[in-house]
């Protein structure tokens, strides 16, 4: 048996929770990193004695659309698979059922799912310093609790929580934009995952083919990509008043 973890974390927390979740199941695993663009992961293949931790962050409520595409190449050809969705502590919405359906759609075997908490990829105020000790201690709990169900040959699917019809997809995308700090280096347009940035003109706004994911600002060497201050002045706002409790991390199983 392999542990593959199949993630993508544009901005790292996800992959710190992915992290805590696989490696506590195996501490050699297979990654499979989606952010990278120009791969091939229709070459990712699994059989049915591995198991795959599938990380991806909430964009509000839904997993990101370049997820479902890449995901839907890998072959899971019956592998058991771990459904993890992190989000800034507003809500995971029907993220978990939509990865859900795009992992089945890929041939796994969904046997558990993992809501959890870090530190918001926006408003980086909100759920700051999370994951933290009580969340890794929670989902080092989880993984137990997994490996207990796995160590049963249990393949029962959990029930996830969410909607079918998905919510609708966020519309409206909030660009960073290049500061007269930025020097071209090329940094944020290697590493866009969806090749949003001109790797010619690096300070040329990436437009409408950004996905928000914020890889650009925590890649940039110079921290010279910024959002708008009025517009991320209006969605700190708007998250204040439903990101002021603290959310736990949840186990479906």
């Amino acid at each position: 048996m392999s542990v593959f973890e199949i993630v993508f974390s544009p901005t790292g927390g996800t992959q710190k929770v992915s992290g805590l979740v696989a490696g506590a199941l195996d501490k050699n695993t297979v990654t499979v990193d989606l952010t990278v663009s120009g791969l091939d992961f229709s070459a990712v293949s699994m059989t049915e004695d591995d198991v795959a931790v599938i990380s991806v962050p909430a964009y509000a409520g839904r997993i990101p659309a370049v997820v479902a595409d890449r995901l839907g190449m890998v072959h899971g050809n019956g592998a058991r698979a771990v459904l993890v969705c992190v989000y800034g502590n507003r809500a995971f919405e029907d993220t978990l059922v939509e990865l859900e359906d795009v992992a089945k759609h890929a041939g796994f075997r969904v046997i558990a799912a993992v809501a959890a908490i870090a530190e918001h990829s926006i408003a980086r105020q909100f759920a700051a310093g999370r994951p933290d000790a009580q969340d890794a201690a929670q989902l080092a709990e989880f993984a137990q609790q997994i490996q207990q169900k796995l160590l049963a040959e249990d393949t029962s699917e959990p029930s996830i929580p969410g909607n079918r019809p998905y919510k609708q997809a966020r519309g409206h995308r909030m660009a960073p934009e290049a500061t007269e700090d930025c020097v071209s280096c090329g940094a944020c347009a290697a590493a866009c995952p969806v090749g949003a940035i001109d790797k010619g003109d690096p300070k040329r706004a990436a437009g409408e083919a950004c996905t928000s994911c914020m890889r650009c600002i925590a890649v940039c060497p110079r921290g010279a990509r910024k959002l708008d201050p009025n517009k991320l002045s209006t969605v700190s706002q708007m998250l204040s008043k439903v990101c002021v409790v603290r959310k736990e991390c949840e186990l479906f199983i």
